[in-house]
């Protein structure tokens, strides 16, 4: 049998736990509506209009998955394949809790994604960067590696006062984002520095059907915290899209042994109906074995790193280092905030300049094990926007399988 198709199915066997877990993160919720006292019950009650969205994001999720591990390519030497096939794994979460005594606006995150091996040159992989290089000016250079991530995720949005049935107009209404994509990253040596390319495409849906009040309202319950009264108030259904394109610069200098700084500038822009920003930001880090990547991988609108990790760069297998950043955007449309796009809705007057402020700790163990702490605080997105800036916590749990 063809060593490709060898391949492909140990990863299948491998990929048996994930496939376990993301099919219980999206169909839980919908097993667990049901329990509870019948006022938390009523709270998050889901429009039967979601009916039309229920097979797009396992069938969506499903498609991107397969397609992750099918790019996964093999690298032959001496007729054995590289282990890096296997690829990474990451589980992130973000939620206010774990950094302040919020529960309001961004409040938590959730994103599993999986890093692939590293394409084959000038092989059927190969081919969207090439496509994508003679549309554009991008994916350039030939010492280069590539990579493609597939990822599924949730955010959960509230307004400060989740005891309201009714919550006020001039606060951010209710809203989720349900999600699945997948990334084109490409890593470029310039010689005295180095570029990381990154291409996302995100799909999804917001509103009832992202299931973000039973997700909220049940852990709630679960962990003996009240429920959200006012899901019934969130934005309406509506299929989401967000094509992002980022470009980061590592400059590093060496200072004793293995320690090093690095400085990582950054310039992207995304666009869709979900949201639509230019963004500018920069990293400095300190530590050991930074060129194995560039910074911890983030849920988007942030400082974004992301899964990219290269093996070939470390010198010994510890490597750590702390890290603080922002990121500054000019805000064409947050769905978040302005409501649907075709329908009426409830929606707050956004900001349109919004700024993160982030620092933290990462520490890793070769390919085997990662783990990232950060903390951002967020300028005010919306006027009339009461309180001290939101400010959110962040871990992340990478490991190679």
């Amino acid at each position: 049998m063809n060593r490709n198709v060898l391949e492909i199915l140990r990863i299948l066997w491998f990929l048996r736990p994930l496939t376990l877990s993301l099919t219980l993160s999206l169909t839980l919720p919908l097993s667990l509506g049901g329990r509870g006292n019948t006022a938390a019950r009523s709270a998050t009650v889901v429009p039967d209009n979601r009916g039309s969205f229920r097979g797009f994001l396992p069938l969506s999720t499903a498609v991107v998955v397969l397609v992750v591990i099918l790019c996964s390519p093999v690298r032959a030497e001496e007729g054995r394949p590289d282990t890096s096939i296997f690829g990474r794994i990451t589980v992130m979460e973000e939620n206010d809790k774990l950094v302040s005594h919020d529960d309001r606006h961004y409040t938590q995150g959730v994103r599993f994604s999986y890093l692939s091996g590293s394409v084959t040159p000038n092989g059927g992989w190969d081919r969207p960067y090439a496509w994508l290089s003679d549309l554009f000016p991008i994916f350039q250079g030939p010492s280069r590696k590539r990579t493609y991530e597939g990822t599924v995720g949730q955010s959960i949005f509230t307004p400060t006062n989740t005891e309201r049935v009714f919550p006020s107009k001039k606060d951010r209404p209710y809203a989720a984002w349900l999600y699945t994509g997948a990334s084109l990253l490409q890593e470029t040596d310039q010689g005295r520095y180095r570029t990381l390319e990154n291409v996302e495409v995100l799909v999804g849906v917001v509103g009832p059907a992202a299931f973000g009040g039973v997700t909220q309202n049940d852990f709630h319950q679960f962990v003996g915290v009240e429920s959200s009264l006012g899901w019934k108030t969130q934005i309406h259904d509506e299929p989401g899209f967000v094509a992002t394109y980022e470009r980061k610069w590592r400059f590093q200098q060496t200072l004793i042994g293995n320690l090093a700084v690095d400085a990582i500038p950054e310039l992207g822009a995304s666009v869709g109906n979900v949201l639509t920003y230019g963004e500018v930001g920069g990293l400095l880090r300190f530590g050991q074995n930074l060129g194995a990547d560039y910074g911890p991988d983030r849920i988007r609108p942030s400082l974004s790193g992301t899964a990219w990790f290269d093996a070939d760069q470390l010198n010994g297998n510890l490597g750590w280092y702390v890290f603080l950043g922002t990121q500054g955007r000019v805000v064409g449309r947050n769905l978040f905030l302005d409501g649907n796009t075709f329908a009426t809705s409830p929606s707050v007057n956004k900001k349109t300049l919004v700024a993160d402020f982030m620092g933290g700790v990462s520490l890793f163990w070769s390919t085997a094990l990662r783990l990232d702490l950060t903390v951002t605080q967020r300028t005010k997105e919306f006027y009339g926007q009461r309180g001290h800036p939101d400010r959110f916590g962040g871990m992340n749990l990478a490991f190679q399988f």
